[in-house]
């Protein structure tokens, strides 16, 4: 089925790219600006949809491949592909993308225009660095993300945006550079080419695994964001758009833990097997640390914002397990952090859009003027502490079930983080919804409209959706993931003696 489908993941990379363009010299107003560009997001996200029945879940292959000569001198190629690993993520992207939209639509009043450019340069840059099957192709896409995503953080973000987005770029900045290195040095000792399929296969010495992991890891380490390299995170979350907080919290994250899966663990898995305890360990710190650091906060969206340091500290610690469970629970777990946690900043926006306030303690029995509110906050704060039949219990539990077969220690002290996740969401949501009004002006508050709710509800579907039946996404992953972990299990763990060995 896959021939019969076409360049669709050409058109989903350059449809949003060409509606760019087309909004660049658009004379209409605003409101003919949000228009097209929720038609165009909506349109990217219809076409992903035939990946679903179109993909092969018995084969571990990339799928809807395209290759076309790009540099042949330097055999670099447009190359493009999706496996289980990266389709996930391809549609999670374009069903974000109308989403955002949507949440800026009354919020982003001033230039609107590039607003709306931004997200949709963004859209078609994320969908590439998921496809790609070139290093230079990923690296140019790479790269893209971070103009627009400066722009949306420095141009509409709050007070602080100048110092939140030149610190977001600056850091992101620093592990693109290093990632450049760990290319370069890639094409010279693979056979001088930039096949990301081919430089999978490849034996390289211990030597160069050494320091092509160190690299790899600083840059997605930064991008996941890891202790300690988390810092720029919640300044970014604070300062940004309601939509911009959303495109970090549910996309760029997670490349980090695609670099790990797509890079890191293929390439140079003799490395990657000596330093996993290393990476557990910074793991579980993130996870205790974040959900201690998110207990700490009065500002509602740091709170979240520390929660995602936490919740990604899940999926590294699953990644690094090296098996099944603990794969399949991180990939399953970056899904629902996109979905859950994006849908908190989502209801942060909403009510500051109402209040212009983001502090916990300006709220206060909001519950009862505002009842579709409460209930969609406590769906998705349930959500988020990993309730029985939600998606987060589904990633989560699967990632504690492979770290108990590994390291038993590890998985009580990152079970803690659970525990402390239902102490700060429902210390929040208490805070919020229930107790006395505290302000007059929060009693005549309005209540989600139709285009809140439409905004809402589809994320609530995949809530209550994956928890109850999480088996079709695993079920996209089994033959990738089987494929990843034979490669990994076939190296031998790196003996650092040999670092230090001139060949």
């Amino acid at each position: 089925m896959n021939e019969n489908m076409g360049h669709i993941l050409t058109v989903l990379i350059f449809l949003p790219l060409a509606g760019a363009i087309v909004l660049a010299f658009f004379p209409g107003n605003d409101a003919g600006v949000r228009r097209i560009a929720l038609g165009l997001t909506a349109a990217t996200f219809l076409f992903s949809i035939p990946l679903l029945w179109g993909f092969d879940v018995s084969t571990h292959e990339m799928q809807f491949v395209e290759r076309v000569p790009w540099i042949p001198s330097f055999h670099i190629e447009y190359a493009v592909g999706v496996d289980g690993i990266s389709l996930l993520f391809v549609l999670l992207t374009t069903l974000l993308a109308p989403i955002c939209v949507l949440a800026s639509w009354i919020s982003v009043t001033a230039r609107v225009k590039e607003f709306m450019i931004a997200l949709l340069v963004m859209e078609a840059a994320m969908i590439g660095v998921f496809v790609s099957l070139d290093f230079v192709l990923f690296y140019v896409f790479w790269e893209a993300m971070l103009i627009p995503m400066y722009l949306i953080i420095g141009v509409w973000g709050g007070p602080n945006r100048i110092y939140a987005a030149i610190k977001f770029f600056l850091y992101t900045l620093a592990g693109s550079l290093l990632l450049l290195v760990a290319i370069l040095v890639l094409y010279f000792a693979g056979g001088r080419t930039f096949d990301i399929l081919h430089l999978m296969g490849q034996p390289y010495p211990a030597t160069v695994q050494f320091w092509i992991f160190w690299a790899f890891f600083l840059a997605f380490a930064i991008k996941v964001p890891m202790f300690p390299f988390h810092t720029w995170l919640p300044d970014a979350h604070v300062e940004a758009p309601t939509a911009g907080s959303v495109i970090l919290a549910s996309i760029l994250l997670k490349m980090g833990g695609y670099g790990f899966l797509r890079f890191c663990l293929p390439m140079v898995p003799q490395a990657s097997r000596s330093f996993t305890k290393f990476i557990l360990v910074l793991s579980v710190i993130a996870i205790l640390y974040g959900a201690y650091m998110a207990l700490a906060q009065t500002d509602l969206k740091k709170l979240i914002a520390y929660s995602s340091v936490s919740h990604m500290g899940f999926v590294t610690l699953g990644i690094f397990v090296l098996n099944a469970q603990g794969i399949e629970g991180a990939l399953l777990q970056m899904v629902n952090h996109g979905i859950t946690t994006g849908a908190l900043f989502l209801l942060v926006g909403m009510i500051y859009d109402r209040t212009h306030s983001r502090q916990i303690t300006d709220y206060g029995g909001i519950a009862r003027p505002m009842p579709r509110y409460g209930a969609m906050l406590v769906i998705f704060a349930l959500s988020s502490l990993g309730l029985p039949g939600m998606n987060s219990f589904a990633g989560e539990f699967l990632v504690l079930l492979g770290t108990f077969m590994t390291h038993a220690g590890l998985a009580v002290l990152a079970t803690l983080g659970v525990i402390l996740a239902a102490v700060y969401l429902l210390w929040m949501v208490q805070r919020i919804l229930f107790g006395p009004i505290t302000t007059s002006d929060n009693a005549r508050l309005t209540d989600l409209g139709m285009r809140e709710m439409a905004i809402l509800v589809p994320l609530v579907l995949l809530v209550f959706g994956i928890g109850f039946y999480p088996d079709p996404l695993l079920s996209l992953m089994h033959a990738s993931v089987d494929h990843l972990l034979a490669q990994v299990n076939a190296a031998a763990p790196l003996q650092l003696s040999e670092v230090w060995v001139r060949p």
